[in-house]
């Protein structure tokens, strides 16, 4: 497959789908990769997105839930009970919902990237 009929890695990757096709699935459940693309064959044994979508959703919930909850007991002083009535739900949408998406993403940028675990090269003495 040449390189303009390649998709997007962020599409492929935000769309959970293979990074070499586009069609194939990534996921075999929530989180779990499937060994390899249905559509293309592409082997998933290079996909290694560590706890980076963790991390990044981590940073992105946490900025939005601290900052939210920071201003409305600055703005109105509501008792506990209401602010885990609010938060509770924001917290499990921002880090549950993006996980699956980032993680795909994240695997399609180091497909895309041909990006691989370091290694030290050995020189002739």
């Amino acid at each position: 497959m040449s390189q303009a009929l390649k998709p997007s890695p962020y599409v492929a990757g935000l769309l959970c789908r293979c990074p070499n096709c586009g069609k194939g699935h990534l996921f075999a459940g929530f989180l779990t990769l499937k060994p390899r693309c249905e559509v293309c064959g592409l082997d998933y044994a290079f996909a290694d997105a560590g706890d980076g979508p963790a991390v990044f959703v981590i940073m992105i919930a946490g900025f939005l839930v601290c900052g939210a909850a920071l201003f409305v007991e600055m703005r109105y002083a509501p008792p506990l009970w209401v602010h885990a009535a609010l938060w509770l739900p924001l917290v499990l949408i921002t880090t549950i919902g993006p996980l699956r998406p980032l993680k795909g993403l994240l695997i399609a940028l180091q497909f895309h990237h041909k990006a691989a675990e370091g290694r030290l090269e050995r020189r002739a003495p």
